[in-house]
């Protein structure tokens, strides 16, 4: 039996979510699996320190893998679900969501300072407009400033004390092993995730029975309903508006059993204007339930949030 190649992309947290996923197929197929390290344009503007915002960033982390996917260098590859592009990607299949992480946010700050403890002025670093956003909108004085790099780049820049704080995903930090360094987690009251955060993509090519294979060994179906419903979220609101974009589903029981509830919120970039929804609906019918959220969201105004699509980011 042929060993199981996977594309990832060579940062720390990358080769760790590609490694659980690889230690997962050699448990449930028996089959052996190597992880094969792949460059994309979203690592190499990152090492260089070079905004996304004022730029395309769709799929910036995402296309060199799929490239060496097509042209056979690797089998799978393994993607942080957020970074995926919400159209289909011909010749390729979503065969697995595996296993969530807490897709909350977190904030990293210096003293063990939550946000609501900083200082008006403290310097909070993100690198996404959806964080950006929903932070101005708490309205706690704070001076967002952009920052780009890997989790140890950004707490680094706390520990040197150019900044007060930055804002992570938890998710990352939980499979690095760091969550003891987060000093908050954010409620998604305050701060809605980004559609998919805390999620993994396996991809393969859309070809023969890999595809089958793999989401019969790893898959996680509530994890993929919820995922569906904030990514189509996230696809309505793309084609009527260019606003940060928050989804966050949960798997909740309903009347008739288990369903989806979904919140979701597209603001203006400074946090002053916002449409906030949520919906409820069978597992079944995920993305339909997402669809529905946004159009109503549209039809409530998400569309008059106008910042020019270039600038949108949901990392």
């Amino acid at each position: 039996m042929t060993t199981l190649r996977i594309g990832t992309r060579a940062s720390a947290l990358a080769t760790t979510q590609s490694g659980w996923v690889a230690d997962l197929l050699r448990e449930r197929l028996a089959r052996e699996v190597e992880l094969v390290e792949i460059s994309t344009e979203g690592d190499r503007s990152q090492a260089a320190g070079t905004s996304l915002v004022g730029a395309s960033s769709t799929g910036v982390f995402v296309s060199a893998l799929r490239e060496a996917l097509l042209d056979g260098r690797v089998d799978l590859v393994v993607h942080s679900l957020k970074d995926l592009p919400t159209a289909p990607a011909p010749g390729i299949a979503l065969a697995a969501v595996p296993g969530r992480e807490d897709p909350r946010d977190v904030v990293v700050a210096r003293d063990g300072l939550t946000l609501g403890e900083l200082p008006v002025g403290s310097r909070v670093g993100t690198g996404s407009p959806r964080r950006a956003a929903q932070l101005h909108a708490l309205g706690l004085g704070i001076d967002i400033v952009g920052v780009r790099g890997n989790v140890d780049t950004r707490i680094a820049k706390v520990r040197s004390g150019e900044f007060d704080a930055v804002v992570l995903a938890r998710a990352g930090l939980a499979r690095l092993g760091r969550l003891d360094e987060a000093t908050e987690v954010l409620d998604p009251l305050q701060v809605l995730p980004a559609p998919g955060q805390g999620a993994l993509a396996v991809e393969c090519r859309a070809d023969g029975d890999l595809a089958e294979v793999v989401r019969e060994a790893i898959d996680d179906p509530a994890a993929r309903a919820a995922v569906a419903a904030e990514r189509a979220v996230l696809a309505t609101l793309e084609g009527g508006c260019s606003a940060p974009i928050g989804a966050l589903a949960d798997v909740v029981e309903g009347e008739d059993g288990e369903e989806l509830w979904v919140r979701a919120v597209a603001l203006s970039s400074d946090g002053a204007l916002s449409v906030r929804m949520s919906a409820s609906g069978a597992l079944a019918d995920a993305t339909g339930v997402g669809t529905r959220l946004a159009e109503e969201m549209l039809a409530d105004g998400a569309a008059r949030l106008t910042d020019p699509p270039a600038k949108r980011q949901n990392a």
